[in-house]
């Protein structure tokens, strides 16, 4: 007989659930305002997919370019974002991004200095200007470094190694989590006024993936079970360089900051490929020769940048179109030379974690050889739908931030706005999270709602036989690879949510063997409920956009659209339980931020306010 007082219980007024960036960003906020907060890690804290985030943050400080400012930022991140970023969330991470960033100076990071002593600031793909705060390549670990450090003194309760397993509400009014204990299998149930999730994307959906084994789209599924809408999950971005060789690093990540320092891309004739790649929107802003091109790293302010820096939706397709063409490198990718550019001590300097992981990992000398690499599955664009200027979602109590929020990046994140996301939207999902905390009173917990979500865990033990979880999941790899991989086709779309229909049934079979005690199968199965919602989301998402844009590309509709602007993707669970996508219309932005964002670079250099 199932009795709720012999589960573990603690009372938050807020729970944030997930501990990177903006998860440890948000906790502090709440804290900070006087919140009762508990924060729940998947893993060990410091473990958080954060740290794969390199070669820096993005903010408009102009140290290193006085001409930088926030509206070529926004400009920047719009043109990115082919134009699909919600405006308002656009316009207050630019703004508000170099603040986030001093403030976490003011927390114990360590930046690399200027010569002047400033914040130094690098390149990166997509960014007009030198805009990346970093800390060598290993600015994400310097982050989760800091806000840990800073976090333990504001009195928040972190619960590690703790899985949630899904939200809690009355009368559509969250009131509660429930997860358990990955060392024990022990249940506990959270009693909360809000939750915010910073639970990041699904990228173990697929099986190449920069992703670390925590990205089930955990946020994802738990927010479209409690009836909130998730948008924008055609948007998927492949890092055009993540390792494909040797098999040791399949998948690891090669920081765009190789390319900011002078790396360059070469199929297997030795040419700089790029140059062949340029669309025609950022022709004008885009070096068209390699002398114009090594002028701009050689320092030239009149110089525009060389096309490696493009976009990572640009730069991913044209590695898999010379691939495609013959040209490919010896395992199916290209081949990323920054040894060739730049002296040994000055890579392992400005490089550091680069040079060591493959060195260490798979006998790979970056400072003598070419790196090869290809498209990685690496983030999710789309995600659970927040307001603009709160970051609540349409159930009441409910927030999100970081990448399982949708909205900031559009058809496409450029690199290095990820980092500086976190810290702009971490603080106000905090923020609003502790207002909505201060004028609500805590609902009472339904007892059956807490067993029926129990009851659905452990029924994975209790089984005398079912399906292999991780068998499950390699199959659910496999379709995603084949039919919703880095180019898409209507019939392939169809096909592979058929399949996505058919596993559900296997899910439906899952069995885990032995105890609840650290049982990785156990732990995967559970898992599946979650991933398997973010895969269909993402695959009927990409069959109803009928064009190619951004990190969505269709073989059988290659070109951008008038009206793909004109509307957002949007995702919920219907009455009957099944998934309904629907087009959502767009509403027209503020003529400031559309004036700002078709403005010329002349137009928008020094002209602050």
């Amino acid at each position: 007989m199932f009795n709720i007082k012999e589960i573990q219980t603690i009372e938050h007024d807020v729970v944030v659930v997930g501990a990177g960036g903006a998860g440890i960003r948000a906790a502090i906020e709440c804290a900070q305002r006087g919140m009762n907060t508990g924060m729940i890690s998947k893993s060990l804290l410091g473990k958080a997919h954060t740290v794969m985030a390199e070669g820096g943050m993005a903010a408009a400080l102009g140290n290193v370019d006085s001409r930088d400012n926030w509206k070529i930022h926004f400009r920047d991140t719009m043109r990115g974002g082919k134009f699909l970023n919600q405006w308002r969330m656009a316009e207050l991470h630019a703004k508000e991004a170099p603040e986030r960033v001093r403030e976490l100076e003011d927390m114990g990071a360590v930046f690399d200095r200027t010569k002047d002593g400033l914040i130094n600031q690098r390149n990166f793909g997509g960014h007009r200007y030198p805009r990346l705060a970093h800390v060598g390549d290993r600015t994400g670990l310097e982050m989760i470094r800091t806000l840990q450090d800073f976090c333990i003194h504001q009195g928040i309760s972190t619960h590690m190694e703790c899985i949630a397993l899904d939200i809690l509400t009355n009368n559509g009014k969250v009131n509660g989590l429930v997860a358990y204990w990955r060392e024990t299998g022990r249940f506990i149930l959270f009693k909360t006024k809000a939750i915010i999730f910073a639970t990041g994307g699904a990228g173990r959906a697929w099986s190449v993936t920069s992703n670390s084994w925590e990205y089930t789209g955990d946020g994802l599924g738990m927010a479209y079970r409690s009836g909130a809408e998730l948008m924008d999950l055609e948007f998927t971005q492949f890092h055009p360089t993540g390792m494909i060789w040797p098999p040791s690093v399949k998948g690891i990540l090669v920081t765009e900051g190789v390319r900011g320092e002078g790396g360059v891309l070469l199929n297997n004739k030795n040419e700089r490929f790029m140059f062949n790649y340029i669309p025609e929107k950022f022709a004008s802003e885009t070096a068209d020769t390699i002398e114009e091109g090594e002028r701009w790293l050689n320092g030239d302010k009149e110089a525009r940048r060389p096309p490696e820096l493009l976009t990572r939706d640009v730069v991913a397709k044209a590695i898999m179109s010379e691939v495609k063409a013959g040209r490919g490198s010896k395992n199916g990718g290209a081949y990323l030379d920054i040894a060739s550019r730049q002296p040994a001590e000055y890579i392992k300097k400005k490089l550091p974690s680069m040079y060591h992981q493959f060195k260490e990992l798979a006998e790979v000398d970056i400072t003598s050889e070419p790196m090869e690499v290809g498209p990685t599955l690496h983030y999710f664009m789309g995600g659970i739908k927040v307001d603009h200027d709160t970051q609540s979602t349409n159930v009441p109590g409910l927030y999100a931030c970081g990448e399982c929020a949708a909205g900031l990046h559009g058809a496409n994140r450029l690199g290095g706005n990820s980092l500086s996301d976190l810290l702009v939207f971490g603080k106000l999902a905090g923020e609003n999270a502790s207002k909505y905390c201060s004028s609500t009173e805590l609902a009472p917990i339904n007892e059956n709602d807490v067993e029926k979500t129990i009851r659905k865990a452990t029924d994975i033990l209790n089984k005398e036989e079912g399906k292999n979880p991780f068998l499950i999941h390699e199959d659910l790899q496999k379709i995603m690879n084949n039919h919703v991989g880095i180019v898409r086709e209507k019939n392939e779309l169809k096909e592979g949510i058929i399949k996505i229909e058919e596993l559900k049934k296997d899910i439906a079979e899952v069995k885990a063997n032995a105890a609840s005690q650290y049982n990785p199968g156990w732990n995967s199965a559970i898992d599946l409920s979650n991933i398997i919602i973010s895969a269909e989301a993402v695959a009927k998402s990409a069959l109803i956009r009928e064009e190619s844009r951004g990190g969505h590309t269709r073989l059988d509709f290659p070109e951008e659209t008038e009206t793909g602007t004109s509307y957002n993707v949007v995702i919920k669970k219907g009455a009957d339980g099944n998934m309904e996508t629907r087009k959502e219309g767009r509403i027209s932005p503020p003529n400031y931020l559309s004036k700002i964002a078709f403005s010329s670079l002349e137009e928008l250099e020094d002209k602050d306010e």
